[in-house]
């Protein structure tokens, strides 16, 4: 049985026990994992940015390196700049679709025309007093079909810039709501340029990045 002196040690003793709380081996350890990530990830950024041209490296400072290695160490950037890339693949996919198929139906439309004309032709083997009237008349058609198709041709190709434009405006709205550095909403050629080069930076990281 403990004395008077010893049960104020025992009682010190449960006191401490009691009260101890072992140090965080495993969050410590997660730190430091976290830390290796992101130095992994901006020592690689560092690499891919010294080889894009000189004019785009000016515009790239190292604390926009170091932000943007950071906000990868989570992998939810990942996810949202490869659904975006999906989006617009997949927008691309069906703009060039569709001036396939535009492309398609003029050649259909010069076939159609070429038999017509044939056809008229061949009826002025018996009415050869006509074939002044139906030259100029196939001569008029050929031109018509042609400057349809060009002004058809640059419609398409000028949607297609459009909607190109608005899928880029789109994916810098994302990434800027999603706190990525370096991306806002531009039309500046220079900036629009240095982002598709983050993006490719970011793009080229996923899959051999540490996990963690």
């Amino acid at each position: 049985m403990c004395t008077k002196i010893t049960d104020i040690y025992c009682s010190a003793t449960k006191t401490i026990m009691t009260t101890y709380t072992p140090t965080p081996i495993v969050e410590s350890s997660a730190k430091t994992e976290r830390q290796n990530k992101q130095y992994y990830l901006l020592n690689e950024l560092q690499r891919m940015a010294r080889d894009i041209p000189l004019k785009y490296q000016q515009r790239i400072p190292c604390t926009l390196l170091a932000s943007l290695a950071s906000s990868l160490v989570d992998d939810t950037v990942f996810e949202i700049v490869l659904h975006l890339k999906e989006i617009q693949q997949m927008t691309e996919r069906k703009l060039m679709e569709q001036r396939a198929n535009l492309t398609k139906t003029h050649k259909c439309n010069k076939l159609d025309l070429q038999k017509k004309q044939q056809d008229d032709l061949s009826g002025c083997v018996a009415r050869p007093h006509n074939l002044p009237l139906v030259k100029r008349k196939i001569d008029e058609e050929t031109r018509a079909l042609e400057a349809k198709i060009k002004e058809d041709i640059q419609a398409m190709d000028q949607r297609i810039l459009t909607e190109i434009d608005n899928c880029v405006n789109d994916q810098q709205g994302t990434l800027e709501k999603a706190g990525v550095p370096g991306f806002f909403q531009t039309t500046n050629p220079l900036d629009v340029k240095l982002q598709m080069y983050l993006l490719q930076f970011i793009h080229d990281l996923h899959g051999r990045r540490p996990s963690g």
